[in-house]
Parts: structure tokens; sequence; C-alpha cells
């Protein structure tokens, strides 16, 4: 078995995983809010949490800083602080279309890191990782935000996001 082959091919699953929950949700909050959902978007829970808005720009600011500037060995040009600062600007189809094209981005880094970029250790954002660290990151991190999306989309529209429709998840790993 190839093992990086099977590392990419993993990342890439749980990338496009994350991309396929944070449209369903979002479709969801379309359908619950129709014409509210711009303003909606910028909406935060709590004084100190983070809008929609707020948690798609900060998913695309690190994927890029870790999976393309530092796995793809391109300049690192993040504004962190400017993903949380945001308060309007974007619409949701904007920042949808701006999480796929950098997910896709991503996606072609990962597919065209060598294995000596895998295992080369790099310094971003302050830590010290191999590209496999860095990949681990922005896929465990990018898990992270759609779960916080979720969570905030149930709370808005008061219903099942129906990630899984049609899948039985109560079958055993023996079965």
């Amino acid at each position: 078995m190839n093992w990086i082959a099977d590392f990419k091919e993993n990342a890439i699953y749980r990338l496009r995983e994350n991309q396929r929950m944070i449209h369903i949700a979002c479709d969801k909050l379309v359908k619950f809010t129709g014409s509210e959902t711009d303003k909606l978007i910028w909406k935060k829970p709590v004084s100190m949490g983070n809008s929609l808005g707020n948690q798609l720009l900060h998913i695309c600011g690190n994927m890029t800083q870790y999976g393309i500037a530092s796995l793809g060995e391109t300049e690192d040009t993040r504004n962190r602080d400017d993903e949380f600062e945001t308060q309007s600007g974007f619409s949701l189809t904007d920042l949808l279309e701006k999480l796929d094209v950098t997910i896709e981005a991503v996606i072609a880094t990962i597919e065209q890191a060598t294995e000596e970029q895998l295992l080369e250790k790099r310094n971003v954002q302050g830590f010290n990782f191999s590209g496999l660290g860095c990949v681990m990151h922005l896929v465990e991190h990018a898990s992270y935000h759609t779960g916080q999306i979720a969570f905030w989309v149930k709370q808005l529209s008061n219903s099942d996001l129906g990630f899984y429709d049609g899948l039985d998840l109560t079958v055993t790993n023996d079965e």
C-alpha cells in the first residue's frame, strides 16, 4: 500500500465532507431565513462568538495559510484578524464560492505534494510542523469549524441538517 496516496485520499475525503456539510447547513439556513440570509450570516451567537460569515472567512484563511502557503511553498499573506473583524461585505453566495475555490486549491496542493514536502518541517503560524502536520491541522480545523457552523444553523433553524440522510449509521464494523 502506498501510504502517501492513502493519506492524501483520506485528507481530501474529509475536506470534501466538510465542504458538503457546510453547503447543506447553508442551504438549510437559506430555506429557513430566505431574504434575511445575507444579514443573518453576520449575526453572532454570543458577543464573544463568531458569525457564520466569520467562520467561513476563517476556514478559508486557515486553509490558505496551512495548505496553500505552507505546504504549497508560496507566500503567506494571511491577515487572520480580518477574518474575525469583518462584519459585512460578503453574501452567503460569495462566501461559499470563496470556500469552494479555497478547498479546490488546497486539494490540488495536497495532490501535488511530494513525499519530501509532506515530511519537511516548516514554520507556520508560529508552530513547527511537517507537511503531514499541516494537512492534519487544516483537516481537523475545518472539521472543528464545520461543527460550529452546523450547531449555529441548527440553533437558528431549529431543524435537523440531515447530513447522513439515507445512510444507516447504526451498522457495526463487523457487518
